[in-house]
């Protein structure tokens, strides 16, 4: 990859090193628990940008992957399994470290799954989910995929508001934090608000790296010719149904492990999660941040994400994020950064660089 495509990642890592530093020093460090959880939306956003821009494929049911990412972690990381810990399966995951006991806020013993153990049980069954619905679905287009995997979305959401298991509208609280090594951890307490928003903008950059080397391979190039036209890349050789069915795969993926690290630096998650609307929000900010405009997209969902859980549009959230999609799709279909002024401005910067 040439080095002016990792040129973007750098800048943006040092603009969340300047915005951190100029919110400490300011006195408003608190800015960094939005700053943070925004991060972990743009998460999702990122593999819907992939899916709908290179793949061509519109889903609805992006906040179902994002539930069941939060909701596995949560249950994983806080049944108590103490009564049964001389069964011989839990002894033999105890000896290989996938259990621990730890105590919560009341100081009860709780005999449950390491976090790191439900992360990758989360990784594993987004996948497979993924990949059962995405074997029928991926051959729908256009409004026929969107409904069906709106009906996902719906099925997610009326499974966790009517299990005990996940705690029906009351959702899961008292997870644990994450540890992820060195000593850091995913953890919401305001002691932990820097290294929680610097381990945040990590895996979203790392993601934007995965994602932009994918877009400028062979795999891309793929993409790129079935979202133009899926009929002619198929009479070409190139297998549209594998391509497509990979990256739905690999967009559920980003969206659980955004869910699942959101939900350990709240310490809870509820249905709000997995709602239609959630799905809906995930859809505006890739069309406002641009389908085939990763950075775009990022960008969109870190800012709009910001936005709402500062509670800038109060109560009119949702009417407002609707009113943003009608607007983008009559003035700016391409994309709020591709819009003609901003686009040429963009230009004419490319360009004297180059110079």
């Amino acid at each position: 990859m040439p080095l002016r495509r990792y040129a973007p990642v750098m800048c943006a890592a040092a603009m969340v090193v300047l915005i951190q530093v100029a919110l400490s020093t300011t006195g408003n460090p608190y800015y960094m628990t939005q700053i943070t959880m925004s991060a972990f939306y743009a998460m999702v956003v990122v593999g819907l940008c992939l899916l709908m821009g290179y793949a061509g494929q519109a889903s609805l049911g992006h906040a179902g992957f994002f539930a069941i990412g939060g909701y596995v972690s949560a249950v994983l990381c806080t049944v108590n399994l103490l009564p049964y810990r001389d069964a011989a399966v839990l002894s033999a995951l105890r000896s290989l470290g996938l259990l621990h006991i730890w105590k919560d806020i009341y100081g009860a013993e709780i005999l449950s799954f390491v976090p790191w153990a439900a992360f990758v049980a989360v990784l594993i069954l987004a996948a497979v989910i993924a990949l059962l619905i995405g074997l029928p679905v991926i051959r729908l287009k256009g409004h026929y995929m969107a409904m069906a995997t709106l009906g996902f979305g719906l099925i997610v959401y009326r499974i966790v508001i009517g299990t005990p298991l996940f705690g029906q509208a009351d959702g899961i609280s008292n997870v644990p934090p994450f540890p992820v090594g060195f000593g850091l951890q995913i953890n919401g307490r305001a002691a932990f608000r820097v290294e929680n928003y610097y381990i945040a903008w990590a895996v979203l950059l790392g993601m934007m790296v995965l994602s932009i080397h994918l877009v400028h391979s062979r795999i891309g190039r793929a993409l790129r010719s079935i979202h133009e036209n899926e009929e002619a890349a198929h009479s070409l050789g190139i297998d549209t149904y594998r391509y497509k069915l990979a990256t739905f795969v690999l967009s559920a993926v980003f969206a659980a492990i955004g869910g699942a690290m959101m939900t350990h630096y709240n310490g809870s998650i509820g249905p709000s999660e997995a709602t239609v609307m959630k799905s809906v929000r995930y859809v505006v900010i890739v069309a406002v941040g641009g389908m085939a405009n990763l950075w775009g997209a990022m960008l969109m969902g870190v800012v709009l994400n910001f936005l709402s859980l500062r509670g800038v549009f109060g109560t009119f959230d949702d009417a407002v994020f609707a009113i943003i999609l009608i607007v983008i799709m009559l003035y700016a279909p391409d994309g709020l950064l591709r819009m003609p002024p901003i686009h040429k401005w963009k230009t004419l910067l490319t360009r004297r660089s180059r110079e």
